[in-house]
């Protein structure tokens, strides 16, 4: 197949501004053989009619809360491509990432899945700490999660789990990269993280805690887990490049107060919620 059609699945709720960015950047894409299937769960504002202005592939997900697991799964029972794509509403692709991906699977039968690397922004000075955090994972295979894989694979896997909100990408990875190997490229992901505050980030793991703790239950990836969860690896990762982690001070030190405060609130977190 010279140019296998691909599916790009996102789900959104209530993010019709950042659905409209991330949709006007896969219009751009050098590789045109793509549909667009977005799952709207229930959105108080005008999400549907924005989607609705790129793809006819807009369905609707009639519960009420975080559910990007099933989601995605509603949408790639509808997909059609070779390949799949799942992103999030909030993230803005590169013009050759697609591209990238075909031609890196089309070369190599024994590739399962592709890595995309993630670029944060966003706006204020702790957007800023989470933009150097994210930069150190880049290139860090137990960090990184592949996002592009065959459907019939995605499939097989049973695609993403629904008991899991969190650390649901890096399951779904893993599985793929038990079917063959995990490729990566170059062409970025941004992922537009907004206005973050600190209270907003701490909040946001304390909330997320027991769908990670249903995943650090998850036994067969339990040598990953272990290095994702660990404080002191991440810690590790950050000291290795000083020059890096310390190219502005207060920003270094920021990201450091940050990350320690998200591994308290979610460490809290998870043990309440356990």
């Amino acid at each position: 197949m010279r140019n296998p059609l691909v599916s790009i699945i996102i789900p959104t709720r209530n993010r019709s501004e950042l659905l409209r960015r991330c949709l006007v950047c896969l219009k751009k894409q050098t590789y045109k053989n793509i549909e667009i299937i977005i799952v709207d769960g229930n959105s108080e504002d005008n999400a549907r009619d924005v989607a609705k202005a790129y793809t006819d592939k807009v369905c609707l997900f009639d519960k009420i809360g975080d559910h990007r697991s099933e989601q995605k799964n509603m949408a790639a029972k509808n997909a059609r491509g070779k390949y799949i794509l799942a992103i999030d509403s909030d993230m803005e692709l590169s013009a050759k990432v697609v591209e990238s991906c075909v031609k890196k699977m089309e070369e190599d039968s024994n590739a399962s899945g592709i890595i995309i690397p993630e670029e944060s922004f966003g706006n204020g000075f702790w957007a800023k700490c989470k933009k150097l955090e994210k930069s150190f994972y880049i290139g860090v295979d137990w960090m990184e999660a592949a996002r592009f894989m065959r459907l019939e694979d995605y499939s097989r896997v049973q695609g993403y789990n629904a008991n899991l909100n969190s650390g649901e990408d890096w399951d779904l990875s893993q599985k793929i990269g038990n079917l063959g190997k995990l490729k990566r490229i170059d062409n970025l992901i941004y992922h537009n993280e907004g206005k973050i505050s600190l209270i907003d980030t701490v909040k946001k793991k304390y909330y997320y805690a027991e769908g990670f703790a249903k995943y650090m239950g998850l036994s067969e990836h339990k040598e990953k887990i272990n290095k994702q969860t660990g404080i002191l690896s991440r810690y590790k990762l950050f000291f290795n490049k000083p020059n890096k982690l310390f190219r502005s001070p207060v920003v270094g030190l920021g990201m450091l107060f940050m990350k320690t405060c998200e591994f308290g609130f979610g460490g809290i977190g998870y043990l309440i919620k356990k």
